[in-house]
């Protein structure tokens, strides 16, 4: 069988061994995490995300060999992590499937705008942990933007 140096289509394997970030990350990991121990550790669901996104696109790690069975050509594939925290590939690819099905499936044809909701530090520490404040959070943004539309639709629309 053949390894397909280069598709058509322009797809290449992720390959993290070979990125400046990745190597420096891997070097310094065990020591941030040790220090972050000493001062009372780092939530399991970091460290968790942390270490897969370190594993991410590792061919050691696990993969799949797909091979044609009509061109003899065959690739294989990395697993990904696919966690939301740190990992620059699966957030990117998450961000992109996300961005094209809101585009596709969602949003319709008119003009659209952003809204973002921006909060203190503190905040948004208290809130990364604490399911129920984030959900009230939330549903105090989503109520104030509601607000905001109607009164501007009011004044935009009346007769």
């Amino acid at each position: 069988m053949q390894t397909c140096a280069a598709r058509a289509d322009g797809y290449a394997r992720r390959d993290p061994e070979a990125t400046l970030l990745d190597p420096l990350v891997r070097e310094h990991w065990p020591s941030f995490l040790e220090r972050a121990e000493e001062q009372g550790g780092l939530p399991r669901f970091v460290v968790r995300d942390f270490e897969e996104c370190l594993r991410c696109g590792v061919l050691e790690h696990g993969l799949v060999h797909l091979a044609c069975s009509r061109c003899g050509h065959d690739l294989v594939v990395a697993f990904s992590c696919k966690r939301r925290g740190f990992c620059p590939s699966c957030l990117g690819r998450r961000m992109s499937d996300i961005a094209a099905h809101l585009v596709d499936e969602v949003v319709p044809e008119v003009p659209i705008r952003q809204w973002v909701c921006s909060l203190p530090w503190r905040l948004r520490y208290a809130l990364a942990f604490d399911r129920a404040l984030c959900a009230e959070g939330l549903d105090a943004f989503t109520r104030a933007l509601t607000r905001s539309l109607k009164w501007r639709a009011k004044r935009d629309l009346a007769p």
